[in-house]
């Protein structure tokens, strides 16, 4: 059975579903990424790797982990710490922004129980996922003891893959970020980056000109999103272009990125083409952003991948 290990934060999400009443579900980038990708392929083993608490929001939120199909082995508790939580607001044109409290969250300390048993379990995955987010969340004080965790799951063959993700508000500076995301991007096998993620920190305004960026990295495998626009991909250095169709019926593109991942990784996990890869990838955020949320209902979602799949 093929594995893959996600390793950042789930937190608790409101939004807002009538004035004065608040809706809460539980997302964060990583784990709406395994969500998707466990939906699209079920025989996948797809494991979180993160910390909650002992609170009564933590045990629903691993509920519903499990009610998602996922992994739950490495997801640890933590004796005094909570989840982070965020408000989502969506404007007309579905587009959204976003308020945290997430600076005591248990998932900050997720490198602490990282210890060599665990480190033996996640050697034994085929993809590790990390994303700019959950470098942000890891406390700076232990970045260099993941970087040499995530050395050592490379040298077993792991692969390892990496979303940007950018989210100014979650580092100090541009300079930061800029540091970390270019030992991410040294590590990693599989980039995933956004346009819009390298636009702010390095001026790159195209999705060609990312893909220059990354070859500074020697990295095999390379897609970038771009919204509607074309994704472009590079395998062993051979670029290919690959046109989608946008949606005209947008409500949400909170977690578009994240469904294009899910399911981009699992298609390639279970052997696709890059271009098969892309088609699905693609319908599953075209899916997604007609939703609300960061997660869109089971039924629709599964009913909206079957179409593409016939």
């Amino acid at each position: 059975m093929n594995k893959i290990y996600f390793l950042g934060e789930c937190m608790v999400e409101l939004r807002a579903s009538t004035p004065g009443i608040m809706h809460q579900s539980f997302a964060g980038d990583v784990y709406n990424s395994a969500v998707y990708l466990k939906r699209c392929f079920n025989a996948i083993d797809t494991s979180m790797v993160t910390a909650v608490g002992k609170d009564t929001l933590s045990s629903a939120m691993v509920a519903q982990f499990e009610d998602e199909g996922l992994n739950t082995d490495l997801v640890f508790v933590h004796p005094t710490k909570s989840p982070g939580m965020y408000l989502i607001e969506t404007d007309d044109e579905g587009e959204r922004s976003f308020t945290y409290w997430r600076s005591d969250a248990a998932a900050r300390k997720v490198v602490d129980f990282l210890s060599d048993e665990v480190l033996a379990a996640l050697g034994k995955g085929d993809m590790f996922f990390v994303s700019g987010i959950s470098l942000a969340v890891i406390e700076p004080e232990s970045r260099d003891v993941f970087w040499a965790r995530l050395e050592t799951l490379k040298a077993k063959g792991v692969v390892v893959v990496f979303d940007p993700n950018y989210r100014p508000r979650l580092w100090k500076d541009e300079s930061e970020a800029k540091e970390t995301f270019e030992k991410a991007f040294h590590y990693c096998d599989l980039a995933m980056p956004g346009v819009e993620d390298l636009e702010v920190l390095y001026g790159v305004s195209d999705a060609q000109g990312v893909i220059e960026f990354c070859n500074r990295f020697s990295i095999n495998e390379v897609v970038v999103k771009n919204g509607p626009a074309s994704v472009i991909t590079s395998l062993n250095s051979s670029v290919e272009s690959h046109t989608i169709t946008p949606v005209k019926n947008v409500v949400d593109t909170t977690s578009a990125g994240d469904a294009f991942n899910g399911a981009y990784l699992g298609s390639r996990l279970s052997g696709m083409s890059i271009d098969e890869t892309v088609r699905l990838a693609a319908h599953a955020a075209g899916t997604v952003i007609q939703h609300p949320g960061a997660i869109a209902p089971k039924v629709a979602f599964s009913e909206a991948m079957a179409d593409i799949a016939g």
